[in-house]
């Protein structure tokens, strides 16, 4: 659906994972972030996410990062936020 698909992975206490589909969704509703800058990011699965090109990826990133740390999803860590181009 938008250009760019990208795959989202956290960092916690030195573990990687795939970023929880629910997480993703939360923060690119509107109504959980009152960010309308977001608004053009559409989560797949978990993950994966697509986005225009309006949305920076690092400025995803950033945001998102701190975002989960303040909703206490490190379990008072920092959640560090990575993401890359899916390759084709």
């Amino acid at each position: 659906m938008y250009a760019r698909k990208l795959i989202v992975e956290i960092v916690v206490a030195g573990q990687r994972r795939p970023c929880p589909l629910e997480w993703l969704d939360q923060f690119c509703m509107r109504n959980f972030t009152n960010a309308a800058e977001f608004d053009d990011t559409l989560p797949t699965a978990e993950g994966r996410l697509e986005l225009s090109f309006r949305v920076p990826p690092e400025r995803f990133a950033e945001v998102f990062s701190a975002w989960l740390t303040q909703r206490g999803k490190g379990n008072g860590q920092t959640v560090q936020v990575h993401v890359r181009p899916v390759e084709t």
